[in-house]
């Protein structure tokens, strides 16, 4: 039998399926999975980002200019005390010069050619920093920016040749023509410790311009005409304005003081550096330069502007002022006999100035009517002296002192003034009466003339006033004794070709006549730190030549007390 299924039974069946389709699907179960912990550690360290070091500029730079202080020519060797060196052992010679400069100019024996922009790539083919180095350019600038990159970077021994080599020529020195020097040879370059200030010197090194960060003395000049902005900065010290002189519109501040006056510079303003010959003014210009300002430096510095004849201010020029003086000295070189003076005396006494010391007067009298202000003393009593075209006759014990009067008051004006020759000495030799027992009469002031060139009158009376206790003389005995040392003077004799055939000669001595003096300075040492001892017959003409040659640099120049005449009364040889 089929059985039968209700119709409502089957529609609840339908029903509950349809509904069951519609419902919601349950949501899905995530399993729970406990986490593994890692063992404990520390977290790795990111490396830091590089922070670059800049050097102080300015404190190495016043480290440096302390490092090379005056009395040692400020980091500088002259040409005549490096060709002695040389003589007596070999010195590591730095030629920093371009390969063109040394085909056309050639070069010191002996040395290494590294140009300025190689050097600091090339330490390798330097010495050890502690060995002894000289490095050259063509007049010094070079030369010293390589001086200041070494000596920052721990080298303890270097030098620059002042005035490079145009003053090895210009002091008659060899040089090599025709090849090259042979080339470096490689060692082991030194530790560099202070990364950050090689990459700056190097830099600076490498990167150089044509000109090396200089300018000529003549597009000085003319840019100084055309009124461009600029300012013109004097690194030499105060001695060296005051007697050579300075461009004008320049401001002072010397080398040795630099770094502490950088608040007195412009930020904005072209600088022009310069010293005497460029050393000092190539390192202050590469300071600056690494400091941010726009500064270059006067390429061989006041020699170079003088020798280009352009103006200086303040100033004398004292090579012109004595060779104008000693040139055209008349026959009689400015000096009266002891016989003569009588004579005036009798006649119409000139004005009688005595300048010795107040002990020599009461020791050995005076010359009746005499005056008396010390030779150090007189310039700074032109109002005890009468008019500038009245006669003057001075005197001293030997002629010496009063040489050196009678040439300061003829420069500064006065056209009527002789020295006695031999001085007091010669006129007690003439059997001349002088005074004893007293002092002259104090001299009656008057009215001081009017000195139209300050600087020529501030020169002359620094040199007398801070003459030493000798007056730069030297005494015939020490004379002979010091012919006899190693380091024997230089003798200069500035008698006539006549006189010497008269009276002799010392043996050695190098005959020029004061006239001529000036015109022959080739013949003279070119190291003006060299003894060199004057003499003529009596002593006024050596005293004359001695003070020209101080007043022009020489620092080593004494006059033969007494000259020829007392050389030959101490018995001591002559050539004939």
């Amino acid at each position: 039998m089929v059985r039968k299924v209700s119709t409502p039974l089957i529609l609840l069946v339908v029903l509950s399926l349809v509904l069951s389709a519609c419902a919601p699907a349950a949501p899905a179960v995530t399993p729970t999975v406990e986490p593994t912990v890692a063992p404990t550690q520390e977290p790795t360290a990111l490396p830091s980002p590089t922070v670059e070091v800049k050097p102080d500029i300015a404190a190495l730079w016043t480290q440096l200019i302390a490092d090379l202080p005056a009395e040692k020519g400020f980091g500088t060797v002259s040409a005549v005390k490096l060709n002695e060196e040389l003589a007596e052992k070999p010195l590591f010679l730095l030629d920093v010069r371009e390969a063109a400069e040394i085909e056309k100019d050639g070069f010191i024996e002996g040395a290494v050619h590294i140009p300025v922009r190689e050097v600091l790539k090339n330490l390798d083919k330097l010495p050890a920093p502690d060995q002894p180095i000289v490095v050259y350019c063509a007049s010094g600038h070079r030369g010293a920016l390589v001086l200041s990159a070494l000596k920052l970077l721990g080298y303890t021994n270097v030098r620059n040749l002042g005035g490079g080599l145009g003053a090895w020529k210009k002091a008659n020195l060899p040089v090599v023509t025709g090849s090259m020097p042979a080339a470096p040879q490689a060692g082991m370059a030194p530790e560099i410790k202070d990364q950050a200030l090689y990459q700056t010197l190097n830099d600076f090194l490498s990167n150089l311009p044509e000109g090396f960060y200089t300018v000529k003395a003549d597009k000085l000049n003319a840019d100084m005409v055309e009124g461009k902005t600029l300012v013109l900065v004097d690194v030499r010290t105060p001695k060296e304005v005051e007697t050579e002189g300075y461009i004008a519109g320049a401001i002072q501040l010397p080398f040795s003081e630099f770094m502490s006056h950088l608040n007195e510079l412009p930020t904005n303003t072209p600088l022009v550096i310069y010293c005497a010959s460029g050393h000092r003014g190539a390192i202050i210009m590469m300071g600056l330069r690494l400091l941010g300002y726009e500064a270059v430096n006067l390429a061989g510095g006041l020699n170079a502007w003088k020798a280009a004849q352009l103006p200086v201010e303040g100033a004398v020029d004292w090579n012109a002022t004595w060779n104008d003086f000693l040139t055209n000295l008349p026959k009689d070189f400015y000096a009266i006999s002891a016989a003569d003076l009588n004579a005036a005396l009798a006649d119409k006494p000139p004005f009688l100035l005595d300048v010795r010391e107040a002990a020599e007067l009461e020791k050995d009298g005076y010359i009746e009517g005499a005056i008396h202000i010390p030779v150090r003393e007189v310039l700074k009593n032109l109002d005890k002296l009468p008019a500038q075209d009245q006669p003057i006759v001075i005197y001293c014990a030997s002629g010496h002192r009063g040489a050196l009067v009678m040439a300061a008051l003829r420069l500064l004006g006065y056209t009527d003034v002789r020295n006695l020759g031999g001085g007091l000495n010669a006129w007690k030799k003439a059997n001349l009466p002088v005074v004893t027992g007293n002092v002259p009469a104090a001299p009656t002031a008057g009215t001081a003339p009017e000195i139209k060139n300050q600087a020529l009158f501030k020169g002359l009376d620094d040199f007398l006033s801070n003459l030493p206790e000798n007056f730069y003389t030297i005494k015939a005995p020490d004379l002979q004794a010091a012919l006899g040392e190693a380091n024997k003077p230089f003798i200069l004799d500035v008698r006539t070709a006549d006189e010497l055939k008269t009276d002799g000669y010392i043996e050695g001595s190098v005959h020029i006549p004061v006239n001529e003096l000036f015109a022959r300075m080739s013949e003279l040492p070119q190291d003006k730190a060299t003894p060199i001892v004057v003499l003529c017959k009596s002593g006024h003409r050596g005293a004359l030549a001695m003070m020209a040659l101080r007043m022009i640099g020489y620092s080593n120049v004494s006059n033969l007390a007494g000259g020829i005449n007392a050389w030959i009364a101490a018995q001591l040889p002559v050539v004939k």
